[in-house]
C-alpha cells in the first residue's frame, strides 16, 4: 500500500500500523458467531444482540463494535444506535455463516484461538528463526501437536478447509480433467478437494490421501456430498509411505509447510508416482516472481516463520526450477481466487 500523493501523509502507517485492531473486531464477530446468529434472524437490534451473545459492556462500547463491522462492510445498517437494525453483508452472510457449506470461518477461528497471539512474537521469531507457536521453547512440532489432540485438529482442519474452498471449487471447474481418470490429494484433510473434482468431474475417481486421525473426517465430508462412488480415503504419511498411482496428483498449502529439501523430496515422490503425461498440481498462495503484488503470500510466507520455522511460500520462477530439477517437461500457472494459484507441472 503506497501513498499515491506527493505530500507526506501519516494515513497508511497509522491504517497499516492499527491494522491489529480492524482484525480483531472481525475475529471477535466470527467467535462470538455474530454472522450465524444474523443470518438466521434476517436482522437484530444492538439489544437482542447484546442479549443473545450475553455481553456486559456498556451499550455505547456494543454499538462502537456493531457500527465498525458496519463501517467495514461487514454489516448492514438499517436506523441509528438505539433504532439501528443490523444485518449481514452479502459476503458475510456468504461466507461467515456457519451453516452454509460456502462458511469460511474456519481459518479465521484459528486465527483468533492461536495465530493472533502467537504472531506477537514475530520480532524474536525473525530474529531467532525459531517457531513461535505451541513448539516454542521445546514443545512438540506443530503437526504432532495437532494429530495428538482432536480439538486443535478439528480446529487446523476446520481452518484449512475454510481458506481453500473457493479455491477448490476454482480448480475443479476450471482445470480441463477430461483427459485423465485417476486424481490423488496428498494431505488430503477433510477431503474437500477430491469431493470438488468428484463433484464437478463425473470422469475422475479420486481419493483423498492423509494420516489415519482424518479419515474419519474425510469420510464424513464424502458421505456429506454424497460422492462415496466416486471418492475413496486412504490413509498413510506423505513423508514415510510412496504415494498411490494417479493421472493427477495435488497438494493444498502441503509444499509451503516445509524447507526447500522437504519440498523437493514431495514433488520427487509425486513425479515417481505418475504415468507419462501425468500431472502434479501444488495450490498455495503463490508470490508475485516480482514480490510486489501478492501481499498475503507473503505474510503467509512470514506464518510459516511463526508456525514451522523453515517453511515458506514461493513465486512460480521457484516452483519451475524445482519441477525441472525433478525432470518434469514443463509448468504452467491458473489463478484461483484471491491471491491464491494453481502451479502446474506436466511429466
Amino acid at each position: 500500500m503506497k501513498n499515491q500523493t506527493n505530500q507526506p501523509s501519516p494515513a497508511v502507517i497509522m491504517q497499516i500500523g492499527s491494522g491489529f485492531w480492524a482484525s480483531k473486531i472481525l475475529l471477535a464477530a466470527v467467535n462470538f458467531e455474530l454472522f450465524t446468529h444474523l443470518a438466521r434472524k434476517e436482522s437484530m437490534s444492538a439489544r437482542e444482540i447484546k442479549d443473545l451473545l450475553k455481553l456486559n459492556c456498556t451499550d455505547r462500547h456494543l454499538f462502537d463494535f456493531l457500527d465498525a463491522l458496519f463501517c467495514f462492510g461487514f454489516l448492514k445498517r438499517d436506523g441509528f444506535l438505539e433504532t439501528a437494525q443490523y444485518s449481514n453483508s452479502l459476503d458475510t452472510g456468504t461466507f461467515l455463516d456457519k451453516e452454509k457449506t460456502s462458511y469460511m470461518g474456519g481459518m479465521l477461528e484459528m486465527m483468533n484461538n492461536r495465530l493472533y497471539g502467537f504472531w506477537g512474537n514475530l520480532e524474536e521469531g525473525l530474529k531467532t528463526g525459531l517457531v513461535q507457536n505451541e513448539a516454542k521453547n521445546g514443545g512438540e512440532p506443530i503437526f504432532e501437536s495437532l494429530y495428538k489432540d482432536p480439538k486443535l485438529l478439528k480446529g487446523f482442519v476446520n481452518a484449512m478447509t475454510g481458506i481453500q474452498i473457493g479455491n477448490f471449487m476454482a480448480l475443479a471447474q476450471k482445470f480441463d480433467f477430461s483427459k485423465y481418470k485417476t486424481f490423488l490429494d496428498v494431505g488430503g484433510s477433510a477431503g474437500i478437494l477430491s469431493t470438488m473434482v468428484a463433484k464437478y468431474n463425473s470422469n475422475m475417481s479420486c481419493t483423498t490421501f492423509d494420516l489415519p486421525a482424518v479419515e474419519a473426517m474425510a469420510n464424513e465430508t464424502i458421505q456429506k456430498f454424497e460422492v462415496s462412488a466416486q471418492v475413496k480415503a486412504v490413509s498413510g504419511d506423505f513423508f514415510t509411505d510412496s504415494f498411490p498411482k494417479a493421472d493427477v496428483i495435488t497438494m493444498g498449502n502441503i509444499l509451503h509447510d516445509w524447507n526447500e529439501e522437504n519440498k523437493l523430496m514431495l514433488m520427487q515422490k509425486a513425479y515417481d508416482a505418475l504415468p507419462d503425461g501425468g500431472v502434479f498440481i501444488a495450490i498455495e498462495s503463490v508470490i508475485d516472481n516480482e514480490r510486489k503484488q501478492n501481499v498475503f503470500g507473503l505474510m503467509m510466507s512470514l506464518n510459516m516463520l511463526i508456525e514451522t520455522a523453515d517453511g515458506f511460500d514461493y513465486t512460480f520462477d521457484d516452483f519451475n526450477k524445482w519441477a525441472k530439477q525433478i525432470g518434469f517437461k514443463s509448468t504452467s500457472s491458473l489463478g484461483l481466487t484471491g491471491p491464491t494459484s494453481a502451479v502446474i507441472a506436466y511429466k
